[in-house]
């Protein structure tokens, strides 16, 4: 008599299971049929063009996201109270300068003792790709941009070498060489990567403004960080070993990548967007779209 209580439990247990199991292929039906119903001519004309959502806060880290991330740094930024007003319709992002070691630096240790042209290329390319992934972030918003092959091309013929060189023309000169309304400064302050067994990340440290070629205002400034980091938690020395071997994995270029597209998306979310020149944008494909119509 004593295994009946414990059979009635096993048999209420296998009923539970039964209960779960059926529920779950329940669901699982209903949700193929809702996702049948969407036929993949309703797929097809689903409509363009409608409102947008996260414009200016998708990919902006929060304080959220600095705290998971183990991420301290920050963008500082500057705008002038008549933006709106002076808003540029066609800018020009000029070279960057790199105000850093040009060196690989790992805790502040610098593991490579690059001198003469192999110094300054190495310069150059940490600039230009911060610069370009500025440059990318810009090109979908409402500005039209010029080419920056085109802009190096204009700059080396009028004898621009260097960042000193570029600062000494003025912002009105650079607006005539390249035809555009406002060109962007900017320079890396530093290229640095850090790494104590289970932590590890890149920093990357960048300055950048959009100066008015029209009257040398200063239109939008920004400065600050953004570190790439990676922690992964041991306790017993096995895992201590193989976590360190991985944190230390992530000190590639493609993290390096992140961390520079990250302070270029977080900049350029950072420029207030203008609705004239959006308008304006419009109106010039409105009048050309008519053209190409009549002429049909």
């Amino acid at each position: 008599m004593s295994s009946q209580p414990a059979d009635c439990c096993r048999f209420t247990s296998a009923l539970h299971c039964l209960a779960a199991i059926a529920g779950s292929a329940f669901l699982g039906a209903l949700l193929i049929s809702g996702c049948a119903t969407t036929s993949k001519a309703d797929l097809d004309n689903r409509p363009f063009f409608q409102p947008e959502h996260g414009l200016d806060t998708h990919g902006r880290k929060t304080w959220f996201d600095h705290l998971v991330e183990l991420d301290p740094g920050g963008i500082k930024t500057r705008i002038a109270p008549d933006y709106e007003q002076d808003a540029p319709a066609r800018i020009a992002v000029l070279p960057f300068g790199d105000h850093g070691s040009a060196q690989y630096v790992v805790d502040k240790i610098r593991l490579t003792h690059r001198t003469g042209e192999k110094l300054n290329e190495w310069a150059w390319t940490d600039a230009n790709r911060l610069r370009r992934a500025v440059n990318g972030y810009l090109a979908s918003r409402e500005f039209e941009e010029a080419n920056l092959i085109q802009v190096d091309t204009v700059l080396r013929e009028h004898g621009i070498r260097n960042e000193n060189e570029l600062k000494a023309v003025p912002p009105e000169m650079l607006g005539k060489w390249l035809d555009v309304d406002a060109v962007v400064y900017g320079h890396i302050t530093h290229y640095e990567s850090y790494y104590a067994l289970l932590l590890s990340g890149w920093d990357v440290g960048v300055d950048v403004k959009m100066v008015s070629t029209h009257n040398g205002e200063q239109l939008f400034a920004a400065d600050g960080s953004r570190y790439a980091v990676d922690l992964n938690p041991a306790f017993d020395p096995v895992d201590i070993a193989i976590n360190s071997g991985l944190s230390l994995l992530e000190l590639r270029d493609v993290t390096l990548a992140r961390a520079e597209e990250e302070d270029a998306r977080e900049i350029a979310l950072r420029i207030p967007r203008s609705k004239k020149l959006e308008d304006e944008l419009i109106e010039e494909a409105e009048d050309t779209g008519g053209e190409q119509a009549r002429a049909k």
